[in-house]
């Protein structure tokens, strides 16, 4: 349950509390508008849509590590999202997922490894975390595993309450 304490802003800068998804299969994923991976934003918000009345979530953190690829403002980063993808899933404000400034969030999960093993520094923007209803287990997939990939869409239907 540790991920769901750590303090969080909403987008608009409103507090928020990650612990109002503890009782569903989440997602998180460290986004970016500028990036060659951004058109995931579709996959995501279809994942949404297909699986939000089941118990399930997207949840997007905005990042500016890699290559700037995320400089907007908070109202320039809602826009886009909005206008580009009908994103409708919660989004964050923006943190950093690597280096000293690591929010305590991202610095829980990069213990994880992926499907290889691979644990520590999230490698790029899009990088995803499924989190099981509870906290209780945590999948790791990397930047280059589309949000539609078989492998994540089973993780997720195996993870959704009954």
């Amino acid at each position: 349950m540790a991920i769901y304490d750590h303090p969080i802003h909403a987008l608009d800068g409103s507090d928020a509390t990650l612990s109002d998804y503890s009782d569903k299969v989440a997602l998180l994923v460290n986004v970016a508008s500028r990036c060659g991976l951004t058109p995931q934003y579709e996959g995501l918000q279809k994942l949404q849509d297909t699986y939000g009345e089941r118990g399930f979530t997207v949840l997007g953190f905005p990042c500016n590590q890699f290559l700037g690829q995320e400089p907007g403002s908070s109202e320039e980063i809602a826009e886009f999202c909005s206008v580009n993808y009908g994103v409708s899933f919660p989004l964050f404000e923006k943190i950093e997922v690597n280096g000293a400034d690591r929010h305590p969030l991202y610095e829980e999960l990069t213990q994880v490894a992926d499907a290889e093993g691979g644990a520590g520094d999230v490698q790029w923007n899009f990088e995803k975390f499924l989190v099981s209803p509870g906290g209780t287990t945590i999948r790791r997939f990397r930047p280059g595993v589309e949000p539609e990939a078989p492998e994540l869409v089973a993780a997720i239907e195996a993870d959704l309450p009954s």
